[in-house]
């Protein structure tokens, strides 16, 4: 895991050594342990290394192979062993005990084709001398970032937007994201950033570089193919075919140098991953957890959280951040992010690597990924009624208010609003009518259209929310504050050959008897990995922060915030922000974005 860094000049012009050493110079959270560069005739590229396989300086970057490649990498390829000696098996030779060189190897085997090779997440840049191209790639699901610009002839990329903003003349926030995240809730759902001209090298991409004609294109690699198999498969053998897939993906996720821990918040999903892993992690120490505790009793989920770690032998450490450090953590998390999210609850998430980092461990595993692949979340019930016969939906709805925290109510509710465009616009607008007319028109009327529509059908939805919204903002999230304290997240709900079996297996499996992730429930009931306690529980929250106790430190402070930012008076009318009126959310959106204006410099035009 690192951070990399690149410029490129369209005039065939020296790059300016100083430009490329800012660039490196402001990622260096990203990697404390070593830096390197490759100057080329007309771009450069460099490196920031956080040193978690092949610690010696043999796997330094850029690496070059062959006189033929220098890569500049972030991330990791989990199965590079195993590639490793299918190459040596055709007759390549290795001088490092790094994944690195193993990318650069196979690309001379394989080509662009390399990738299907790749078990991990990644984004890299390679320099092909004979071809004269840059070959950047993105990891299937966009667990590493990769952000690009064009400016004053110069084509940029780097891991962090703030690499990029020196290079514009001004700083401009871009309306149409910005209408979508105040009135639809999305983020990171396209290629475009909060940031005029700065975008994101999507997931599952490759974007070429010719240095020749100084063109580019962009190219999708990657979709998720179902074992159709596996669909039709009985309930033993769909159970046995997820556990077996999701225990190789923790497997090999354990590959490391450096010690490695994992998030615990105490539910599903988390728990699953630290019980696998504590039975498969080769060392006499307990396996490392760390579980954020909120100090509000409904978000509470620490008696969860023992219990799993009691159950696991793990070594658990338990944080639990007052409103003191909410508060003086404001500035830090919002500049870590670099655009405006969600809610206050990543907040936990950003405690949890810095306590992480306190404790020396480099690796943190997370269970990203589980309910979206799963149908973990509630509102993928519309999807999962539609088509079964009266009887059968009778049938599940009293098995989900009799296993869930679901009512018949609440469900039918869901139905309703998120398949109806006309009554979720509605709401939409009565809510934000705060904002002026010519900006609430920017909103995205077609994505929330597809994304109503979407609800009908389980796998569009589950793609829809792989790759559109949620699952990229929340990679966003874990990216930018495990990277801020030099932490690796790993994500092995997210090894593609486990997602793809989840979205194989019937979805009867996924949902049964009003149990949610209900393969994953069996799979972890096999050999006991966990308590019933954890296994068969209702109520789920994750890293849920004491949002309410939060939000109400924040007093004045919020209303001076808002109402002094410029960005918000242009697109609102401020006589008619009623703060008062608004719920946590909207309130801390719109307080994220008056912080992130003033931190970024951004303006509005």
């Amino acid at each position: 895991m690192c951070g990399i860094s690149g410029i490129i000049d369209k005039h065939s012009k020296i790059i300016d050594e100083d430009e490329i050493r800012q660039m490196n110079d402001l990622i260096s959270h990203r990697g404390p342990d070593d830096e390197g560069y490759f100057w080329g005739d007309h771009f450069a590229l460099g490196h920031r290394r956080l040193s978690i396989i092949d610690l010696s300086s043999d796997a330094h970057q850029p690496m070059s192979y062959n006189d033929k490649y220098v890569i500049v990498y972030n991330g990791e390829v989990y199965n590079y062993l195993e590639i490793k000696e299918e190459l040596m098996n055709l007759g390549y030779l290795f001088h490092t005990k790094s994944d690195t060189e193993v990318i650069l190897a196979a690309y001379d085997q394989w080509g662009f084709d390399c990738l299907k090779k790749f078990n991990g997440m990644w984004a890299f840049a390679i320099f092909d001398k004979e071809k004269n191209i840059i070959f950047c790639s993105r990891d299937r699901f966009g667990v590493k970032p990769f952000y690009y610009t064009e400016v004053n002839g110069k084509f940029i990329f780097g891991s962090e937007i703030k690499q990029l903003l020196a290079f514009l003349p001004a700083r401009y926030v871009n309306k149409n994201i910005l209408m979508d995240y105040i009135v639809l809730g999305y983020e990171d759902h396209s290629n475009e950033t909060f940031f005029e001209n700065i975008f994101k090298l999507g997931q599952s991409h490759n974007l070429i570089y010719n240095l020749t004609t100084h063109q580019y294109n962009i190219q999708r690699y990657y979709e998720i193919r179902l074992n159709e198999s596996l669909n039709r498969a009985d309930e033993v053998s769909a159970v046995n075919a997820y556990r077996n897939k999701l225990t190789d993906g923790i497997k090999l996720r354990l590959r490391s140098d450096v010690k490695v821990g994992t998030c615990l918040s105490g539910g599903l999903d988390s728990s699953s991953v630290a019980s696998i892993a504590s039975r498969l992690y080769e060392s006499d120490d307990k396996f490392l957890a760390i579980h954020a505790k909120s100090s509000e009793l409904k978000s509470d989920e620490s008696a969860f959280a023992i219990a799993v770690s009691s159950y696991s032998h793990l070594d658990l450490n338990i944080i639990e951040p007052t409103k003191n450090d909410f508060f003086r953590n404001i500035e830090n998390v919002i500049t870590a992010q670099e655009e405006p999210f969600g809610s206050p609850s990543i907040f936990l998430q950003y405690f949890v690597m810095r306590k992480a980092r306190e404790l020396n461990c480099k690796v943190l595993l997370d269970g990203q990924g589980g309910d979206e692949t799963l149908l973990g979340y509630e509102r993928f019930y519309p999807a999962f009624l539609k088509g079964q016969r009266l009887l059968a939906k009778i049938k599940v709805l009293l098995s989900a208010r009799r296993n869930s925290k679901l009512s018949i109510s609440d469900l039918i509710k869901y139905y309703v609003y998120f398949t109806n465009v006309r009554i979720r616009f509605f709401r939409l607008k009565t809510r934000n009518s705060f904002i002026k007319k010519k900006y609430f028109d920017l909103v995205s009327k077609s994505l929330l259209t597809f994304h109503s529509r979407s609800y009908l059908d389980i796998l569009t939805m589950q793609i829809n929310e792989l790759f559109c919204t949620p699952l990229p903002s929340l990679l966003r999230y874990a990216d930018k504050n495990s990277m801020r304290h030099s932490i690796e997240g790993r994500l092995p709900f997210l090894d593609y050959q486990t997602l793809e079996t989840a979205l194989s297996i019937n979805n009867q499996y996924k949902i049964k008897n009003g149990w949610t992730k209900y393969i994953l429930r069996k799979s972890v009931e096999k050999d006991k990995i966990l308590p019933d306690s954890i296994i068969w529980r209702k109520n789920k929250l994750g890293f849920d922060a004491p949002e309410k106790t939060w939000m109400d430190s924040l007093n004045g402070h919020l209303t001076e915030t808002i109402h002094h930012s410029k960005i918000l008076s242009e697109v609102s009318d401020n006589s008619r922000i009623n703060i008062n009126n608004l719920d946590n959310r909207q309130k801390w959106k719109l307080f994220n974005i008056a912080k992130w204006e003033k931190i970024y410099n951004v303006s509005i035009r």
